[in-house]
């Protein structure tokens, strides 16, 4: 294949459609024979080429660098997880399983705040006009945009004191 003629869209389309179950190539394979490339053509020829062969090679290393860096910082992980949890509740379909099931399992332990969560999320999802534009989906009896952005708060300021953007950027 000719590497210098493959756009960054057909590689990523390759990477898409190739078989990702492979084992990664041996360490001796992928460190041997380095030398750097004469011209920038042939660089980014390369890299194409070693992007596409050694896939799982770099893979398995981005995994290993999140690991290292993680344990270096594990309240990095957590502010990370409280993040991506707040972006996750912006879906319609995930907040809505999300308070459903949260509802179930508050039911079996205590029946009246259960019934609280009930009661405030039919309160208002109704619109109050006839053709109103949108429904407000709640999660756990509260406005899924309070829960929102105060998830994004508590996110921020614990990517903040935790310092998880530069720990993610060193990985």
């Amino acid at each position: 294949m000719d590497w210098a003629n493959v756009t960054p869209g057909e590689l990523m389309d390759a990477l898409r459609e190739v078989d990702w179950n492979m084992r990664p190539r041996p360490v001796t394979e992928f460190f041997a024979k380095f030398s750097p490339p004469k011209t920038r053509g042939k660089l980014t020829s390369r890299l194409k080429c070693n992007i596409y062969y050694y896939r799982a090679n770099y893979f398995c290393f981005l995994i290993f660098s999140f690991v290292v860096a993680f344990c270096r910082n594990p309240w990095a992980l957590l502010a990370t997880a409280t993040a991506c949890f707040s972006l996750l509740c912006t879906n319609d379909s995930f907040a809505q399983t999300l308070s459903e099931r949260v509802t179930r399992t508050v039911r079996k332990y205590h029946p009246p705040a259960a019934a609280w969560m009930r009661r405030n999320a039919s309160a208002s999802s109704v619109p109050t006009r006839p053709y109103g534009r949108t429904k407000k989906v709640h999660i756990c009896g509260f406005q899924r945009s309070h829960v929102v952005w105060c998830l994004a708060l508590v996110s921020g300021v614990m990517l903040w004191r935790t310092r998880a953007l530069w720990t993610l950027s060193w990985a």
